[in-house]
C-alpha cells in the first residue's frame, strides 16, 4: 500500500509530510531492520531513544521517519507504531480471537491450560508468552513475554493466514504501559492475582497495578473479564470494567469454585462449582496456587460455553508446564523440582505448596536477578529461609550486577541461621543434590524454562533441568 494509505487506515494525521508518496514495503521501530521504502518510528524505550538511529534508519532507506516532535498531541510514539504495524498488516487481530491474562503470576499456566481447552473443543490456538511463541506445531523463540508493537501485528498477520482460531496472550505490566497492545480488541482478558514484581519499572506497586488494569479498562461490553476474586484488586478491576464479569475464587464466593481440596505429591483434587455444573476434578498440577490456575482456566472455558465434559477432560489430562514445578527424576528416593518462581509470593506459594506433599525436608536452591527490582532480594531470602529447611544463595541472572552483591541483599532479610551462599549456580545445584535425603524435596527456583544465564551482557547456556540430570547421574 501507499503511505498515504497507511496513514489514512492507521488514523495518523502526518500533514506535516511533504516528501511525496511512496510504496510502503515495511514498518520498523529497529534502524538496524529498516530498509528501503520502511516507515521508521522512533521509539523513546525505557532503556534505548529510537530517535539517536534516526540517520542510521535513513542511511537504511526509512521513507519517513516519524518522531514523537510530528505526531498530534495525545499520541506517542508507542502508540503510533501500534496503529502504523495493524494497518499495515491489514488489522489481522480482527480475524483472531484473542484471550489476554495479566497478573504477576500464573500467566504461563493459564496460557498452557487455555491452549489444551482450545485444543479439546477443536479449535488451533496459538500462544504467545515468556517460554516461546508457538502455533500450527511451530514454535518461535520469546524475546519478551509479550512481543513489541510491530512483531505482534507481524505475529498476528502469520497466525490469521495459516488458519489459527485464537491467540492466547500472556500481556505483561511492561506491555501495557508501552502500548504494546494498543488496538488490540481482546474477547475476553483474565486477571491472575497482583504482588510487588517490576518495581525497578513501575516504581511503586499503585502503578504495577495501573498497568495491569489497562487491559481491563480496555475491553468493550462485549467481551469477558474473568476475575480472581480472592485478590484484593477484584473489586476495583470489577468496578472499571465494563466487559462481562466472570469470577473464581477458593475462600469468596465467585461463580467458579474450588471447594474440598486434597494435595497429593503428585496431583491435585477438589470439587469444582461451576454455573449449572458441579464435579469432582483431579488434576496433576500441584499446590493451590495451581488450583487457581484451573479454575481460571474453567471461567474462561464457561465464557466460550465450551462443554462441560471437554472442559474436564482437557484440563484433568493435562501433564505440566515446561519449567513450572517441573519434576526431575532423583531414582534416590527424594524429590526434584525446577520452578520459574522468582518473586516472594511466587516462592511463598511454590514452597507452601510442596510443604503440604513433602514427608522430610525442603532444600531450595535461588537466588535474584540483576538489574532488576532490587527490594524484593531482602524479601525473597526471609520468606525461602522461614518457610524451607535449608536453602542455598545462589547466582541467577546477575546481568551487569556482581553475584556476592547481589547474595549480600538477600541475605539481610534472612533472620534464621539455615542457608548458605554457593554463588556457582551449577556447585549450588550439586551441593543441594548431596544435601537430599529420602523423603526430602530439592527445589531449584529462578530460572524454570530458562537455558541460560546472562553474565556480563553475555548468554551462557545453563538449564536448570539438564544441570540437575547430570549432577544426579
Amino acid at each position: 500500500m501507499t503511505l498515504t494509505e497507511l496513514l489514512k487506515k492507521s488514523g495518523l494525521d502526518l500533514s506535516w509530510y511533504k516528501g511525496g508518496d511512496f510504496i510502503v514495503k515495511g514498518v520498523s521501530c529497529d534502524s538496524r531492520q529498516t530498509q528501503d521504502g520502511f516507515v521508521f518510528i522512533a521509539v523513546k524505550g525505557s532503556l534505548l531513544d529510537g530517535s539517536k538511529f534516526i540517520e542510521e534508519a535513513r542511511r537504511n532507506g526509512a521513507g519517513i521517519v516519524v518522531s514523537q516532535e510530528v505526531l498530534p498531541k495525545g499520541i506517542d510514539t508507542r502508540l503510533a507504531a501500534s496503529r502504523l504495524a495493524a494497518a499495515f498488516y491489514g488489522f489481522p487481530a480482527k480475524k483472531l480471537r484473542i484471550t489476554g491474562i495479566t497478573g504477576t503470576n500464573g500467566k504461563t499456566t493459564v496460557t498452557y491450560l487455555l491452549e489444551a481447552l482450545l485444543k479439546e473443543a477443536g479449535k488451533n490456538p496459538a500462544v504467545t508468552g515468556t517460554i516461546n511463541y508457538r502455533f500450527n506445531n511451530k514454535i518461535f523463540p520469546s524475546n519478551n513475554t509479550t512481543p513489541g508493537p510491530v512483531q505482534l501485528q507481524e505475529l498476528f498477520s502469520r497466525m490469521a493466514k495459516s488458519g489459527v482460531t485464537d491467540c492466547i496472550m500472556e500481556v505483561s505490566s511492561h506491555a501495557l504501559d508501552q502500548a504494546r497492545t494498543a488496538g488490540v480488541d481482546f474477547g475476553a482478558a483474565i486477571f491472575t492475582n497482583l504482588t510487588s514484581d517490576h518495581l525497578d519499572y513501575h516504581k511503586t506497586r499503585a502503578n504495577y497495578f495501573q498497568a495491569k488494569a489497562k487491559l481491563f479498562k480496555g475491553l468493550s461490553r462485549k467481551s469477558f473479564a474473568i476475575i480472581n476474586n480472592d485478590d484484593q484488586c477484584a473489586p476495583l478491576l470489577k468496578k472499571i470494567s465494563s466487559a462481562r464479569i466472570i469470577t473464581y475464587g477458593i475462600d469468596k464466593v465467585s461463580m467458579v469454585m474450588a471447594k474440598d481440596i486434597k494435595f497429593g505429591p503428585g496431583c491435585t483434587e477438589f470439587s469444582l462449582k461451576a454455573p449449572g455444573k458441579e464435579s469432582r476434578m483431579k488434576v496433576k498440577l500441584i499446590g493451590r496456587h495451581n488450583v487457581y490456575n484451573v479454575l481460571a482456566a474453567v471461567a474462561w472455558a464457561v465464557s466460550r460455553k465450551i462443554a462441560f465434559l471437554r472442559i474436564k477432560r482437557a484440563l484433568e489430562n493435562f501433564a505440566y508446564v515446561p519449567g513450572r514445578l517441573e519434576r526431575i527424576e532423583s531414582g534416590k528416593g527424594f524429590s526434584v523440582f525446577v520452578d520459574y518462581a522468582h518473586t516472594e509470593d511466587a516462592l511463598n506459594n511454590v514452597i507452601s505448596s510442596l510443604r503440604q506433599v513433602s514427608t522430610g525436608r525442603i532444600i531450595v536452591v535461588f537466588g535474584c536477578g540483576g538489574d532488576r527490582d532490587k527490594g524484593k532480594r531482602p524479601k525473597m531470602g526471609r520468606v525461602v529461609t522461614e518457610l524451607a529447611d535449608y536453602a542455598l544463595i545462589t547466582s541467577d541472572n546477575p546481568r551487569s550486577e556482581e553475584p556476592d552483591s547481589i547474595a549480600g541483599q538477600i541475605v539481610r532479610g534472612i533472620r534464621r541461621n539455615n542457608y548458605t551462599v554457593i554463588l556457582e549456580r551449577r556447585q549450588a545445584i550439586r551441593n543441594s543434590l548431596q544435601l537430599a535425603k529420602g523423603g526430602d524435596i530439592v527445589l531449584i527456583a529462578g530460572k524454570g524454562h530458562e537455558a541460560y544465564q546472562i553474565i556480563k551482557g553475555k548468554k551462557i547456556d545453563f538449564d536448570d533441568r539438564e544441570v540437575a540430570k547430570s549432577c544426579l547421574k
